[in-house]
């Protein structure tokens, strides 16, 4: 009678599919592999959706994080990432490996190019992840941007500007009010809103 047992089951089946490409996507060098966000992004520029392309993109993700910060994600962690992706809520418990989960979703979103923001509860923790999991993007070809208090306007476009860009929640819903005060479109800091995962929802 769980309402969300029909999503989980299909959420199960595609990372299956994830994790039967894990042989293949093995075999790729680093520089293959890195290549892969270029060949993404044209995929999309060519009409193709980031469903479409969700299985090889969390696949690619996960492989990276192997390689650059020595965890790959389970199963359970890519059902998550598959349910962040549809926007929905994922329930993890603390030492689930929530971070880890949310970097394929936000690689798969930041390949639009159209932004990513993942919002956390606190500086220290927007800190400490857009340090650690900036190293798995950056190292697949994708920009971070860390957004904190006291930052100038030039500093916040900047870090919006980004693929993917941390922050806490009060620091981006007080950006998103500024924005709304602004005499000229070019004083805002925040790109058009598009995809964000939030932390301890």
């Amino acid at each position: 009678f769980d309402p969300g047992a029909k999503e989980l089951k299909k959420a199960e089946k595609i990372a299956d599919e994830v994790i039967a490409l894990e042989p293949q996507i093995a075999q790729l060098t680093d520089e293959q592999l890195q290549h892969k966000t270029l060949e993404f992004k044209e995929r999309i520029e060519k009409g193709e959706t980031l469903d479409d392309l969700l299985v090889e993109a969390f696949a690619v993700a996960r492989e990276a994080s192997h390689r650059v910060l020595g965890m790959k994600p389970y199963r359970v962690q890519i059902i998550g990432g598959i349910v962040l992706h549809g926007g929905n809520i994922a329930e993890m418990r603390t030492g689930e490996g929530k971070t880890l989960t949310s970097t394929m979703p936000a690689y798969l979103n930041g390949l639009s190019g159209k932004g990513v923001h993942i919002i956390t509860v606190n500086e220290y923790l927007a800190s400490r992840d857009a340090k650690e999991m900036g190293e798995l993007y950056q190292w697949l070809g994708l920009t971070v941007g860390l957004n904190l208090n006291g930052l100038t306007s030039e500093q916040k476009q900047e870090a919006y500007g980004c693929d993917i860009t941390y922050s806490t929640n009060n620091e981006m819903g007080f950006d998103y009010l500024r924005d709304h005060m602004v005499l000229y479109a070019k004083q805002m800091v925040q790109r058009p809103l598009n995809y964000a995962i939030v932390d301890e929802v």
